[in-house]
């Protein structure tokens, strides 16, 4: 039973993980677009990942909240990673995957902590408190049965 509950657990954290690095993603595609970056996208993205966490992930009010935080947390710093190898890409005139691939995880997770400006900083603070405070506030809604 012990081992039941980690597992679920510890898959419902790689899920969140994952839902934050795709809305990462999906946050980097109005970011290149407009060509600046839109750290006010963070309270969208913390809203949303909140309520696909409670309602398909985790229905725990406590555990949804920590994971609601930990996926926009994961959102914001790959956004931030991203746009930096974009960046990178659009200079050197390369492709994405080989911007990422050549420069490493490390390199470019020091540029963009390089790059984080103080109001980017708050912007993600407050997508993080978003998530959390919507992530306790709405219950998932259970199907009601209509039969007899």
């Amino acid at each position: 039973m012990m081992l039941r509950r980690v597992l679920g657990e510890g898959f419902a954290l790689f899920c969140a993980i994952m839902l934050g690095l795709a809305a990462g993603a999906l946050w980097l595609v109005p970011t290149v677009l407009l060509r600046r970056p839109l750290p006010e996208l963070a309270l969208v993205i913390g809203w949303l990942l909140a309520l696909a966490i409670r309602q398909w992930v985790h229905a725990g009010k406590w555990s949804a909240a920590l994971l609601a935080a930990m996926a926009t947390i994961a959102a914001c710093a790959y956004i931030r990673v991203l746009t930096v190898a974009s960046d990178i890409s659009a200079m050197m005139g390369y492709g994405l995957v080989e911007v990422m691939r050549t420069a490493g995880s490390s390199m470019l997770f020091a540029l963009a902590r390089l790059g984080l400006t103080t109001g980017e900083l708050v912007w993600d603070i407050v997508g993080i408190l978003v998530a959390v405070a919507v992530s306790l506030r709405n219950a998932p809604r259970r199907a009601q049965s209509n039969i007899g």
